[in-house]
């Protein structure tokens, strides 16, 4: 069996833009649609359940066409009560054709993750074709390199990169969600994930040369089908693609190859 799609939200999982990249990624699988919502990344948040709970709402609510029986995967912290290796806790990826992973730390998912039994799981459910979709910090984490946002934005700490869990074994890629965010209105550049362009291009140059650079804007999604090896752009806005000094900018609903993603097609090879 093929592999599932890949969805990589830049952020908007539950707005309404979120709802229309729900809507094609669960119209491609069998209802009901199993789903199961990882809490990994905000399981060090004593909210951890409430926040993903809103996301488990927002689904039901908004997505009913499809009947999502939905569980929430508390695989929260190794060695705990919730611990991401315990049989019982991930018990609900088995089956899982949809599974959701979103906010929160994604240093903190990398290390509660990183060789687990869920993160084998859900791997596993994706070679046998489910769809898997990560948003905000989860996206980060699926990377060879995982960009320490909080650690850098909220505690100044210096600047570099962490390993990531590297889902794409054959792509040397780093995933950078909320691209053009502008929380920090005229005082603040809070684009390129919080870190504004003149850090950012700091980050970039400490990366290897055979790194892409995935930068998705807000209420966006690229989602990535292995089968057919293409890449569609989703929602509100684009995504840029940086690779080897060369930058390509895809609008919503372009098809790009993923070859552009392993730095092997130049700019203008858009379908």
């Amino acid at each position: 069996m093929a592999q599932g799609l890949i969805a990589l939200f830049g952020s908007g999982e539950t707005s309404s833009q979120g709802r229309k990249i729900h809507d094609y990624l669960l119209s491609r699988l069998p209802v009901p649609v199993q789903v199961a919502i990882l809490e990994t990344p905000a399981g060090f948040q004593p909210n951890a359940e409430g926040v993903n709970l809103k996301i488990q709402q927002f689904l039901e609510k908004s997505l009913q066409n499809f009947k999502p029986q939905i569980e929430l995967v508390a695989a929260r912290r190794k060695g705990s009560a919730h611990d991401p290796d315990d049989p019982a806790t991930v018990a609900a990826l088995t089956g899982a054709d949809y599974i959701f992973a979103g906010p929160g730390s994604p240093t903190y998912a990398v290390r509660q993750l990183r060789d687990s039994l869920a993160w084998r799981m859900m791997r596993a459910r994706w070679e046998a074709g489910a769809t898997l979709a990560f948003a905000s910090a989860a996206a980060i984490s699926i990377g060879t390199r995982v960009l320490p946002v909080y650690e850098i934005y909220k505690c100044g700490a210096d600047l570099g990169w962490e390993p990531g869990l590297a889902l794409f074994s054959d792509l040397d890629l780093t995933v950078l969600p909320h691209w053009n965010n502008a929380e920090g209105g005229a005082g603040l550049d809070t684009s390129h994930c919080f870190m504004g362009l003149e850090r950012f291009n700091d980050l970039y140059a400490m990366l290897p040369a055979s790194t892409t650079v995935l930068g998705i804007d807000e209420h966006t999604a690229c989602i990535v089908d292995p089968a057919t090896r293409q890449c569609r752009v989703l929602g509100a806005g684009g995504v840029t693609v940086l690779h080897g000094g060369e930058t390509q900018v895809f609008a919503s609903q372009d098809t790009f190859s993923l070859d552009v993603l392993a730095g092997t097609v130049l700019a203008g090879e858009r379908s």
